[in-house]
């Protein structure tokens, strides 16, 4: 491409040069009909026909990418998904629709719904791997089909998928051990409340956390790590039980997003005042137990983000035929009392914490079909 090109663009289209980059990289922020007007200026001009031609040819032929995400915890599971859906709505002017097939909650009917996806017509699948012993065979058949499989927040490891688009695990568990090490004030020990552990991110996150608080909470210990299966009632029953034998506990680190359940069983044991916790991510209902000290931090993944980057991937590779790297992998962040408010799941609440008893989940469920 010669500079010259991208002037002579923008002079016929009569937009700024800025306007006519996002046409031909297909990036949002102009009017559809601009962005028709400069791609088919670009076609007429010969400037970089591969690419003009390319998204005017994608345009009609809409092409499907498959999602198979959980429902709940939906207070995680909503921002990504709206995270796939505002990034999918971005890519609809080449032709992008999105077959929404969740499942109930991690690993349930996944290998139901991963089926009639893949009954459908799609070129590339989305999806979060509850059970990687039930997709793993599953994603090879879509791979060998030319279905491009992104895992999104777990992975399928010994599967042939294209990529994992995640925070990493492992790291999450080695910084929540570091963080509870300097949480824990008193000489004692932690536990561990997960999900499943025959699920990868649940079993990364814990392996990460042993191998970092042996190193930095020594004499502390790991009393128990407790499979609490993404269950509500299992994980208060499980707390209360765990609070109950283990006086000695100090600090415990919830490795999903299902801390409430936790938090409300340490704060009626009397242990708040004593006892740490780190918990995942981030939504309203958190900021009480932030304010009164029983969550000390919390380990980000940005589901929202990894959402935008599931989408971007299979787009960037179906449209412009970039290669897909093995696994993109965002940095976690680590949210406190003091930068709780940066949070987007917070921001956009439209609430101030002063307000924390009134929050609500701020963003609302997704359609089925773009």
């Amino acid at each position: 491409m010669k500079r010259v090109g991208v002037h002579e663009i923008a002079r016929r289209a009569k937009v700024s040069i800025g306007t006519v980059d996002r046409a031909l990289h297909q990036r949002p922020g102009i009017s559809e009909a601009t962005r028709d007007k400069v791609l088919r200026i670009a076609e007429q001009l010969g400037y970089s026909p591969d690419l003009a031609a390319r998204a005017l040819a994608v345009r009609r032929t809409p092409f499907l990418v498959g999602v198979c995400i959980p429902e709940e915890i939906r207070l995680f599971y909503d921002q990504m998904r709206d995270g796939i859906f505002e990034e999918a709505r971005r890519s609809g002017h080449i032709g992008l629709d999105v077959i929404y097939r969740p499942v109930p909650t991690l690993g349930e009917g996944e290998q139901r719904q991963l089926t009639d996806l893949l009954n459908e017509d799609i070129r590339g699948l989305i999806l979060m791997p509850g059970n990687p012993n039930v997709v793993t065979p599953l994603i090879d058949a879509a791979e060998a089909r030319g279905i491009r499989v992104v895992c999104i927040c777990s992975d399928a490891p010994h599967s042939r998928r294209s990529t994992v688009v995640y925070t990493n695990p492992e790291l999450q568990g080695r910084l929540a051990a570091e963080l509870l090490s300097k949480f824990m004030t008193q000489e004692g020990e932690a536990a561990v409340i997960t999900g499943m552990l025959r699920t990868e991110e649940h079993r990364l996150k814990v392996e990460g956390f042993r191998a970092r608080f042996v190193q930095q909470a020594d004499p502390a210990r790991i009393a128990c790590v407790v499979e609490a299966h993404e269950s509500e009632d299992e994980s208060y029953r499980k707390t209360r039980e765990l609070l109950t034998h283990n006086p000695r506990l100090r600090g415990i680190y919830v490795t999903t997003v299902n801390c409430l359940p936790v938090c409300r069983a340490v704060k009626e044991h009397g242990r708040a005042g004593d006892l740490r916790l780190i918990t995942t991510d981030l939504f309203p209902q958190m900021v009480p137990y932030f304010e009164s000290g029983i969550i000390g931090a919390s380990i980000y993944q940005d589901p929202y983000t990894q959402g935008q980057h599931a989408i971007r991937v299979l787009v960037d590779h179906l449209v412009q035929k970039s290669p897909i790297v093995g696994n993109d992998s965002l940095n976690p962040g680590i949210v406190l009392q003091s930068n709780i408010n940066l949070f987007r799941e917070i921001r956009f609440a439209g609430v101030e914490r002063s307000d924390a008893s009134m929050m609500r989940p701020a963003l609302g469920r997704a359609v089925g079909v773009l």
